[in-house]
């Protein structure tokens, strides 16, 4: 089969088509024919190098994928061959505490598909049953690539993570990319007044048809003084991160007492500087999500 390498990571990354043996599944293991593998900030950091931490050498990269069942291994027992399917984000084990609470995102004994073991930019990629989730017929197979990731993770940030409820403020920032434009539809579907963050002012109008209700962009201006004035100086409820410690402290100085500070993204990857006393003072709650469980999906 053909895959994807990275060969080496920079600004370009010097990437190569290779002709590789196609993997054979092991017992829980379904061989997925790819129909679709979504390019994520993920990606792209890892070919930066940027991301380097868990990375398996000459992993193939792709965690949103989407594709058909074209074999299985002997032990599986939810897919058949030609079933639909789209995968989480890791290789799930289905036995460890964690995964039987629906946590398969952070299984003990699980690897991150496109990270820490070969994902989707492949013509075939072999995952567990347990990473796998069937889809309808009917559905796009080229959007169904993004419903583990964003959709999925920013429907997990917002509804489980942060409990958004109906009439809270929410900010989101990074608004105009993929985890922030679906966090934005989860929240607005969830009831919440939501504050889009974005750096692209030309996706204003799409933000407020997504559910954004004002539109906010970070041209200079500590956001947070907007969102205050906003809401009456009570700050957001909820602010769901995308972006992380670019736009920092101004997602702090953004939440109203008894907040959720919801860390859903980290473009950068620089450190920050936090009086603690901001967060004690305000009765905060400062939250990671960082995946997508199967029932989310």
């Amino acid at each position: 089969m053909k895959a994807l390498y990275l060969k080496q990571s920079g600004d370009p990354p010097n990437l190569e088509i290779l002709d590789v043996p196609t993997p054979v599944p092991g017992p829980h293991q379904a061989l997925v024919r790819v129909t679709a593998c979504g390019f994520c900030h993920h990606d792209r950091l890892v070919m930066a190098g940027v991301l380097r931490r868990g990375v398996a050498p000459n992993v193939i990269l792709g965690h949103e994928i989407s594709g058909v069942v074209a074999e299985t291994g002997s032990n599986v027992t939810g897919l058949k061959t030609g079933d639909r399917v789209v995968s989480i984000l890791t290789e799930a084990c289905s036995h460890c505490d964690r995964c039987a609470n629906g946590r398969e995102h952070r299984c003990r004994e699980g690897e991150g598909i496109g990270h820490g073991r070969d994902g989707g930019f492949a013509e075939y990629v072999a995952l567990s049953e347990h990473s796998l989730v069937k889809v309808p017929e009917g559905l796009d197979p080229v959007g169904s690539a993004l419903l583990a990731c964003p959709m999925g993770v920013a429907l997990q940030a917002v509804s489980e993570t942060a409990q958004v409820a109906p009439g809270e403020t929410v900010v989101v920032t990074g608004a105009g990319g993929g985890l922030g434009a679906h966090s934005v539809q989860a929240a607005a579907a969830l009831g919440a007044r939501v504050l889009a963050v974005s750096s692209s002012p030309e996706k204003e109008n799409a933000l407020r048809e997504l559910g954004a209700a004002e539109f906010l962009g970070t041209n200079g201006l500590e956001f947070a003084e907007l969102v205050m004035a906003m809401t009456g100086e009570e700050g957001a409820d909820v602010v769901i991160d995308t972006v992380g410690s670019a736009l920092f402290p101004s997602t702090l100085g953004s939440l109203a007492q008894y907040g959720r500070l919801v860390l859903l993204g980290e473009i950068k990857g620089e450190r920050v500087s936090l009086n603690p006393a901001e967060v004690i003072f305000r009765d905060a709650q400062v939250l990671g999500a960082s995946g997508v469980s199967r029932a989310t999906v």
